[in-house]
């Protein structure tokens, strides 16, 4: 992973986590608020409860003409207190008599909640009920740790799926950054070759050493390089799916393309050899000409010094059959994807046959390649989908 890539992965999961992070904070913010809520109600009614059976036990006695004696409640975490009018405790088994605040009915205050409940009776000397328990405190702690933990395990759980979604999403772009780096790289290579030759055979020109062959050499140079630049210009700035269709005859346009390439396989000494018949097809003809020349074009790229090429059209089947080094079935899956090239070090820079495979798909013509190693190929095109009387 290089600088580029690992600097758009931490910003995507700095971006996605922070957010992710943020949305979830608010949820469990407002979700602590209802908790807390309902806690302090539960606890509320609890200590209620618990000052109403003991103002009703006072009441009762007082009742009975017997004095009231307090007794502990069974919940140990429930704890009371008795005051005269003057504030001035009767009965206490309070944690925190300090805590104690008669100006307020319900609060919490140093790690209680306190209930204060007035009696009106004139003929009891109790005056005020203090409730006091831990219990709605404890309760919220438990709350507020229970909740740190599920954001901790849940701020993991983000991050992974983050990092996770980051890799799954830049697996396609960094496997395209390498096609494409290849893809400069070879095409660097392949441009290469017929400028070399080409500045070659200029030099020797200019010396006058074997002007015909330097013409040759020049003249193929020059198409090799017209024929790399329509390849990538066509690939990179036509779209597939404009057209403009007429009707013209195929078998023409293969001949021209065969005498094109003559020129252009001088180089290696390849003879091209062509068994043409007449076809009158009706399809975009800038099209056809990429079908045509991409697959004598990899023909020639995939053939060894001194070899033959044939190249046939009949019965509306265009056919060119190499004896180079062949295409092993492995190869023969990935073979027509953009960017694939073969094992040749000559061999293009992968457009080629990928411009064939979208062509064919367009107008529904069957492409079919045979291929054994070391012992050639025949790639071949049905046109009778697009044949016209």
């Amino acid at each position: 992973m290089n600088k580029s890539e690992r600097n758009a992965l931490l910003s995507f999961l700095s971006i996605y986590i922070s957010s992710a992070m943020l949305l979830l904070g608010v949820l469990f913010y407002f979700y602590y608020k209802e908790q807390y809520k309902s806690l302090q109600k539960s606890c509320s009614m609890e200590l209620i409860n618990a000052s109403m059976k003991v103002k009703t036990d006072i009441l009762n006695a007082y009742m009975n003409n017997e004095k009231y004696i307090p007794i502990a409640f069974d919940n140990k975490d429930i704890r009371y207190a008795l005051y005269d009018k003057d504030k001035n405790y009767l009965f206490s088994n309070l944690d925190r008599e300090d805590a104690v605040d008669f100006t307020r009915r319900f609060y919490e205050k140093a790690e209680q909640h306190f209930f204060i409940q007035k009696l009106e009776e004139d003929n009891i000397p109790i005056k005020y009920i203090v409730i006091e328990t831990c219990q709605g405190v404890e309760s919220i702690n438990r709350l507020k740790v229970y909740l740190t933990i599920i954001f901790f395990l849940s701020s993991i759980f983000i991050g992974f799926v983050a990092f996770f979604l980051a890799k799954l999403l830049l697996k396609p772009v960094r496997e395209k950054v390498v096609s494409m780096d290849n893809f400069i790289k070879d095409s660097a290579h392949e441009l290469n070759t017929p400028v070399s030759v080409l500045m070659t055979s200029v030099s020797m020109l200019k010396n006058g050493k074997n002007p015909e062959k330097m013409m040759k050499y020049i003249l193929s140079s020059s198409k090799q390089i017209s024929q790399i630049y329509n390849d990538i210009h066509f690939s990179a700035f036509n779209d597939i799916n404009e057209s403009l269709e007429e009707k013209f005859n195929l078998a023409q346009l293969v001949e021209d393309s065969v005498d094109f390439f003559n020129d252009i396989s001088v180089t290696k000494n390849i003879k091209i050899k062509s068994d043409v018949r007449d076809l009158k097809v009706f399809m975009d003809r800038t099209k056809a000409q990429k079908l045509v020349n991409n697959l004598i074009s990899n023909a020639i790229k995939y053939s060894g010094f001194n070899s033959t090429i044939k190249v046939t059209l009949i019965d509306g089947i265009l056919r060119v059959e190499d004896f180079g080094i062949g295409v092993s079935e492995e190869d023969q899956k990935e073979i027509f994807k953009r960017f694939k090239r073969g094992k040749n070090i000559e061999g293009g820079f992968g457009i080629g046959l990928d411009i064939v495979n979208r062509v064919c798909k367009s107008y529904n013509l069957k492409l079919n390649l045979e291929s054994k190693v070391n012992q050639g190929s025949t790639f071949s095109i049905d046109f009778n989908s697009v044949i016209c009387l």
